[in-house]
């Protein structure tokens, strides 16, 4: 099951959704490790250093860095780059589904944009 970590400015009725859907779920907020208002730098360094998937709505500049950070060979165990325009039920879904059924490192130094489509 992959671990994640939550962006901070993540949808938490997405993050409840996951949770009530799968109590068992790998899944923690920026905020609760004490990097509220973190630079994205920071968010991704800590991410990479927990080995969790970093789910985010932001996609100009947390993107930017994870990029940065696979063409500079850093770690970036990935992103899951979720639409804030979408129902939120689908999105849910597609998180489940990635979590359940990816290997570990899978999507090492890539981005996912959800939906899946």
């Amino acid at each position: 099951m992959l671990r994640i970590a939550v962006d901070e400015n993540f949808n938490n009725n997405i993050v409840r959704g996951l949770i009530r859907r799968n109590p068992n779920i790998d899944i923690i907020r920026i905020q609760d490790v004490g990097l509220s208002g973190a630079d994205d730098p920071i968010v991704l360094e800590w991410a990479a250093k927990q080995e969790r998937i970093l789910l985010t709505h932001d996609a100009s500049t947390i993107t930017l860095y994870a990029y940065e950070r696979i063409k500079s060979g850093q770690r970036m165990p990935g992103v899951f780059e979720v639409s804030t325009s979408a129902p939120i039920g689908p999105i849910i879904e597609d998180i489940l589904l990635l979590v359940d059924l990816s290997f570990e490192n899978e999507w090492e130094g890539k981005i996912i944009f959800l939906p899946l489509k």
